[in-house]
């Protein structure tokens, strides 16, 4: 490059332009297309179109200096910069009130940083708890001092003292659980933390009384299997397991969001020690505020339980609430389910009502086939199994016709017929009619057959799509009438 002259000893920025437009590329930058804030690529970079820049107002001699501000310049022909995953550093103070600022300084005359064992990966995240520092590793929780130290005896006692130290003792918590390398599901209520180890398939709890395995309270197998497949096969399938406490519900909400584009949203209840709720939103953040629960997609904000909120209903979608529970009364006993029964709210539906599979893998007679000198024995037969199911239960409304065979939500004149739910004493019941094909050997199948055969049933619930949508639907008790089986 050859030399610039200048006319005053000033003070000089340097400066790269591109050649198909006039941006300025700064020394020590890229100029290529990988830079956002140029417009549509390609820019190849001119290595003679350079330009200085004074910092005097006209250039003139002594005139007013344009304040640089903080800049990093410095160029390393041969960088060494080394990454301490498990290290923290401090700086100076800040002091709004007396205009103080010296986060960008780091005395090399004092003890300003501090390690944590390698061993347990890096630090994912710092929380600071009164006077005390709770350091999150990927494999481990650790507690230190903050503005005092331990001073042990030789017989292992401690006492915390004074000290110049910003972070002093570290003290491991018990319990060989970590954050592994999910921050974001990180949330606090009063002295409770709630996150996850995807490395150890847990969700867990750290309060006053320790580490506590939360995932074990009847939800271990499906967070082992959740969990586990967070993250793809590639170094770039990285899932999110988003998590946030509801003040509105005192619930921790956990959103699990593989890298697969699935998902599935749950709550914890401290109340019940287990997780009563699924939900159908999948959020990018969620967090409280004073006494409202909010939750942000797409980087708009939402709030939760609003006063003209419809339940079920998030990011402008409505969903449907559904259940899904198991009939198992007298368990070594074949029955035949005849009807069910639920108290609540109207706008409840069946959408499956289905046994136990019978006859898998049960043997059938075995062929035998005679050929000339030889003779082979078939393959023992096996039978894929018959499952008894019914068709869709509609709910009281959705199910309403008068005689003239017009279905609700047509205006309809009392009195009204109903195919699904019927209403006594605000009770909802109906028969359980099969829908099943015929199996080996059955005479009567499907519309013919009442009630459904099996040692179990698994039924689901949901809401229908036609009654106060979006309003409150309450279910208390299921029941169902059922006979002994000789089959």
């Amino acid at each position: 490059m050859g030399v610039i002259e200048v006319k005053y000893f000033n003070s000089f920025i340097l400066r790269k332009t591109l050649s198909s437009a006039d941006v300025p590329v700064w020394n020590g930058s890229r100029g290529d297309n990988t830079w956002p804030q140029l417009p549509s690529p390609p820019y190849v970079p001119n290595d003679k179109n350079w330009a200085i820049e004074e910092s005097r107002i006209r250039g003139g001699y002594n005139n007013t200096s344009v304040e640089f501000g903080v800049k990093a310049y410095l160029v390393e022909d041969n960088p060494n910069a080394s990454f301490r995953v498990n290290s923290m550093i401090y700086s100076g103070i800040f002091n709004s009130r007396t205009g103080i600022n010296d986060t960008n300084v780091f005395s090399i005359g004092e003890d300003i940083t501090k390690s944590v064992n390698p061993a347990n990966g890096s630090i994912q995240r710092l929380y600071a708890e009164n006077t005390n520092l709770l350091i999150f590793q990927e494999a481990k929780v650790s507690q230190a001092l903050i503005d005092k130290d331990a001073i042990y005896s030789a017989e292992g006692g401690g006492t915390v003292t004074s000290s110049n130290l910003v972070i002093g003792a570290v003290r491991p918590v018990g319990g060989d659980f970590g954050i592994s390398r999910n921050p974001e599901s990180f949330a606090i209520y009063g002295f409770r933390k709630y996150f996850t180890d995807k490395d150890r398939n847990a969700v867990l709890r750290l309060s006053k009384d320790g580490l506590t395995e939360i995932s074990n309270y009847g939800m271990f197998d499906y967070f082992r299997d959740n969990l586990s497949s967070l993250d793809g096969p590639r170094s770039v399938d990285i899932g999110k397991a988003v998590g946030g406490w509801d003040m509105h519900s005192k619930q921790y909400v956990l959103s699990l969001q593989p890298w697969n584009n699935t998902y599935s949203t749950l709550s914890f209840d401290d109340s019940v020690n287990g997780f009563p709720s699924f939900f159908s939103y999948k959020p990018d953040q969620v967090f409280s505020l004073k006494s409202n629960y909010y939750s942000t997609k797409d980087g708009i904000l939402y709030i939760h339980y609003g006063s003209d909120a419809k339940r079920a209903n998030f990011y402008g979608q409505q969903y449907k609430s559904n259940i899904t529970f198991i009939f198992n009364p007298k368990v070594s006993m074949s029955k035949v389910f005849k009807t069910v029964n639920y108290e609540g709210g109207n706008g409840w539906q069946v959408d499956s009502f289905k046994s136990d599979i019978t006859g898998t893998h049960s043997v059938g007679t075995p062929e035998v086939i005679a050929l000339e000198d030889q003779i082979i024995i078939d393959n023992l037969a096996f039978t894929d199994g018959t499952q008894d199911v019914t068709a869709l239960i509609y709910s009281y409304n959705q199910g309403s016709y008068d005689n003239y065979g017009n279905q609700y939500p047509a205006q309809l004149i009392p009195p009204l017929n109903h195919a699904g739910f019927t209403r006594k004493e605000n009770k909802y019941m109906t028969n359980l009619i099969n829908n099943s094909p015929a199996a080996a050997g059955e005479i009567l199948w499907g519309p013919s057959m009442t009630g459904i055969k099996g040692y179990f049933a698994t039924v689901t619930m949901s809401t229908d799509t036609v009654t106060d949508v979006g309003g409150m639907k309450e279910l208390f008790a299921v029941s169902s009438q059922y006979v002994e089986s000789s089959y």
